[in-house]
Formats: structure tokens, C-alpha cells, sequence
């Protein structure tokens, strides 16, 4: 069986992929900073404990195949997701742990070779922090020498707990450009999202390389 911890279970991100990992008899340890906040159902196992924590990331990993990182990359408590990393990386060699982030979708490319979206004018200047953030946590690990098998999923523009959507079970993917519809919307649920995200856990096709989901 697939063992999988996941950090930031309590989040958007992290319940959809909990519960899909579940449903397809996946062992999954959510880890929360207070995990007694999880619903019942909402894992395997739950553990309270920070991903800051060096010896607590050693612990709860050392038995998991993949580790799934969906917590914020911006300030929390004072210390960002990137601060996390190094750590986060030399435990995974060390047990050969494949990892996948949630990633955003401000460090997609809104057309080849075109600019970030996160640097385009109308960019909601509120959230530039936490996208620049998840941005810096994927320069990272594409400039690390690292040998972990990671994978990091940016959403499309419009998902999160504002933008619920419904599972459709269908979605695309592309590496680094912005996806669209044939009306020029970037949408994808959680459940799809989800869904995407756990088909590369269970037939991996993405090696320390990024890619997108959308319709």
C-alpha cells in the first residue's frame, strides 16, 4: 500500500487531495498544526506538528512513500514554506521520498515566453506576496542539485475555497503556461485538482519538473 504524508491537510488543497488519496486506498498521515481540527475520515492518521520541525519531518516521514506539501508559502508564525526546504529535501534523500507541492499559478506564463502572470497588470496586488513565495519555492528546487523526485502542480487561475467548482473528472495539463478555456477562463475544482494531482502520485509521469492543471 501507498503510504503518503501530507502537510496542510486542514487547507483547500490538502482536504480534496486527502480524501481522493483515500478513495483509492492510499494511506494518508495528514499533518496539521493542531490536528485535532481534521474531520473524522479526513485521513488515515492524524498528527499534530510543524513542517518546520526538523526531527518531527524526519519522524513522520521516514515510513512514507511520497510526502505532499499543501500548506501556505508565505509568513506563518514568521517562517516561510522555501525556509522549510533544505531540510525538507536532505530527509527525502536520505529515504528516497518522492515529494509534490501545491504549487500557485502566479509563476505560470500567461502565453510562451510571455510574462509571469504574477507580473501582469491586473494581478490582484493582494496576493502577490504568496505568489511570489510559491515562485521561490519552484526556483528553488529547479536550482538545488537535489535528488528527489519531486513534482509541483500550479492550479489554474480560479480555484481555491472561493472558486469551489464540482468534480468533473477531467482536466488538462501543460508544463508552465497558463491554461485557458475557449472563453479565456482559468478554472479547476478541488475535486479535479485533486484527482490530477493523485493520478501523478499513483502513475508518476512528472520527474523535478512542474506542470499545470485546468480544463
Amino acid at each position: 500500500m501507498t503510504t503518503a504524508v501530507l502537510f496542510g491537510i486542514t487547507g483547500y488543497a490538502g482536504g480534496h487531495i486527502a480524501r481522493e488519496l483515500l478513495s483509492r486506498g492510499v494511506d494518508v498521515v495528514g499533518v496539521a498544526r493542531d490536528a485535532t481540527s481534521v474531520q473524522s475520515g479526513g485521513a488515515t492518521t492524524t498528527v499534530s506538528g510543524s513542517i518546520h520541525d526538523a526531527s518531527f519531518v524526519a519522524q513522520v516521514t521516514k515510513a512514507a512513500d511520497v510526502v505532499v506539501v499543501a500548506v501556505p508559502s508565505g509568513p506563518v508564525d514568521g517562517k516561510k514554506l522555501i525556509d522549510a526546504l533544505p531540510t525538507l529535501l536532505s530527509t527525502l534523500t536520505e529515504n528516497g521520498t518522492r515529494l509534490g507541492i501545491v504549487g500557485g499559478a502566479g509563476s505560470l506564463h500567461v502565453a510562451p515566453g510571455g510574462p509571469r502572470l504574477v507580473d501582469t497588470p491586473d494581478f490582484p496586488a493582494e496576493y502577490k506576496g504568496e505568489a511570489q513565495s510559491h515562485s521561490d519555492v519552484l526556483d528553488a528546487l529547479r536550482e538545488s542539485d537535489t535528488t528527489v523526485d519531486w513534482f509541483y502542480v500550479s492550479p489554474a487561475a480560479g480555484f481555491g475555497a472561493h472558486h469551489q467548482g464540482t468534480a468533473t473528472g477531467r482536466y488538462r495539463i501543460v508544463n508552465d503556461v497558463l491554461l485557458t478555456d475557449s472563453e479565456g477562463d482559468s478554472e479547476i475544482s478541488g475535486a479535479d485538482y485533486a484527482t490530477a494531482f493523485a493520478d501523478e502520485i499513483l502513475t508518476p509521469t512528472h520527474h523535478q519538473a512542474r506542470f499545470t492543471v485546468a480544463y
